[in-house]
């Protein structure tokens, strides 16, 4: 793995029935998700129509819900060394759901959670490829990271101690605070805000980039998902919508 220390390099959809979520995002997003691949674990990738690769699709066992999983979007924080980052973590004030492990021939990595409870994982790539799955122009990719949270100066300084984060720039919201832009290695992620009181529980959201939001919206609609705001212009002329696929998982689409 070539990417900078603390920059999104994977992107997890953990669904029950794959099979749904793939009619839903290859239609939506305009993704090919494989078919199921021969063998006991139904790990999917995600090609872009271009080719590239996208992310993965993990379809939950039973034995996984029964330990507290459940379908979400999850992404892998690229670091140069996992125990060190696993540590460094905790002593930030992370929790630790899945220790380090390492799976031949992908790499080592870790499940964590931020001290306010929002699960991602921190990985170490063995390919010697730069990961292309967070590009802020991509169709089809990643464009966004957005972390909504009970308590953000505490998650600002939580990644800011755990990855290096940096936050240059932010944007004023009235009411709601400020919009904090997120910087790693020169380049813009995303972006941490305040959890209004009447918002659905923090989280993390990932915009994926399509080429109609018009169309995109419809799309969610049609495919059984629920449009829960937009299509709306933000800042820099971009347009976008907040929706939840049929399992209930939320996303963001940009446009």
């Amino acid at each position: 793995m070539t990417n900078p220390h603390g920059t999104p390099i994977w992107y997890e959809l953990m669904t029950a029935d794959p099979e749904a979520a793939k009619q839903f995002y290859d239609v939506v997003i305009g993704w090919t998700v494989e078919p199921r691949p021969s063998g006991e674990m139904d790990y999917r990738m995600i090609t872009t129509p271009g080719g590239d690769n996208a992310g993965g699709m993990m379809r939950l066992t039973d034995e996984m819900m029964a330990g507290g999983a459940r379908p979400g979007w999850l992404f892998y924080i690229g670091v140069e060394d996992v125990d060190a980052t696993v540590a460094k973590a905790k002593e930030a004030g992370a929790g630790v759901i899945m220790p380090p492990w390492t799976i031949e021939g992908i790499g080592r990595m870790a499940l964590l959670h931020d001290p306010q409870g929002n699960p991602f994982y921190v990985m170490r790539g063995q390919s010697e490829e730069t990961s292309t799955v967070f590009d802020p122009a991509g169709v089809a990719k990643c464009s966004w990271n957005e972390l909504t949270t009970d308590d953000q100066q505490g998650a600002l300084d939580f990644y800011a101690a755990a990855f290096g984060w940096t936050y240059p720039d932010r944007m004023p919201m009235g009411a709601m605070g400020d919009y904090v832009f997120v910087n790693v290695a020169g380049t813009q992620i995303g972006a941490i805000m305040q959890r209004p009181a009447d918002a659905p529980p923090g989280r993390w959201r990932f915009y994926f980039r399509i080429a109609d939001i018009d169309a995109a919206a419809a799309a969610v609609k049609d495919a059984g998902g629920t449009v829960h705001h937009g299509p709306v212009e933000v800042p820099g002329g971009d347009r976008i919508i907040i929706a939840s696929d049929p399992e209930g998982v939320d996303l963001g689409v940009v446009g």
